[in-house]
């Protein structure tokens, strides 16, 4: 069993449902305002169930160029536009706001999500500057509202951004399971939509062996097998999308295929 909420089902997959740019961001459609951000992720929702996704991540992709610390008005929207498709969800959800943990935590809280994914632990130069989370603050958050079964997935080399530490990737990985007490562990690749190194998913897989370990993006049709011979699961949103685009609404068709692949090897 990879977590509770799956039940027997094994290669967890689960998909992105990326919101539309937040109030105070750049893309922030204000003639669409928020009526159009829950319209948007509702359709996605719909495709994405209707092709048998295992569970689905509410992410602020959109929210270009993005933030370490999330204002008041990201938190306060994201948390609406979850709450307003809630009543449309047949899976568990989690959530994931863009840098920031501490924020996923009380957001994932709040909306009674099973999961958040984020970077917890590390440091980083990154596009956005130095990198530096606090997972003692979002772990001390999740207890404190009460949400010790909310997992917390730490995403272990972050996109856009190269590590300060120089360890191996499986050491950094072990070293947040026992210091930080990661439920489990991401490992993703450069950039939104590239895969993560298989070499490095191999070593992460090998060496953390308590928790589960996902591939956390750039999984595909074409390299699921490979990734899932390896990883508990995985995270996808760019493959989901219409011609493969990170930007785009969701193509039923491409989910329905990749998940007969799934189904295929369970």
């Amino acid at each position: 069993m990879i977590f509770e909420f799956f039940g027997s089902k094994k290669k967890a997959v689960i998909a992105m449902a990326h919101i539309g740019a937040l109030p105070g961001t750049p893309l922030y459609d204000t003639k669409g305002g928020m009526s159009k951000l829950v319209d948007g992720v509702l359709a996605d929702v719909e495709k994405l169930q209707a092709g048998g996704v295992d569970a689905i991540m509410f992410g602020n992709e959109n929210d270009r160029p993005y933030v370490f610390k999330a204002p008041a008005e990201g938190i306060a929207a994201m948390t609406a536009v979850v709450e307003a498709v809630k009543p449309a969800l047949k899976v568990p959800f989690g959530v994931n706001y863009l840098w920031d943990p501490t924020a996923s935590v009380a957001i994932g809280a709040s909306t009674g999500a099973k999961f958040v994914r984020e970077i917890f632990t590390g440091l980083f130069a990154s596009d956005m500057g130095l990198w530096e989370p606090n997972c003692a603050a979002a772990s001390r958050l999740r207890r404190n509202l009460g949400r010790e079964d909310m997992k917390l997935l730490f995403n272990i080399n972050a996109e856009f951004a190269h590590s300060l530490d120089q360890r191996p990737i499986e050491l950094r990985a072990k070293s947040a399971v026992f210091s930080s007490l990661a439920d489990a562990i991401l490992v993703s690749g450069p950039i939104t939509g590239q895969p993560a190194d298989q070499s490095h998913l191999r070593k992460v897989a090998e060496t953390v062996t308590d928790v589960p370990v996902f591939a956390n993006t750039g999984v595909n049709i074409d390299n699921v097998r490979d990734v899932l011979s390896v990883a508990s699961g995985c995270v996808i949103g760019t493959h989901f999308k219409v011609d493969g685009n990170t930007w785009n609404a969701v193509d039923a068709d491409r989910v329905k295929r990749f998940m007969d692949v799934v189904h295929g090897l369970r």
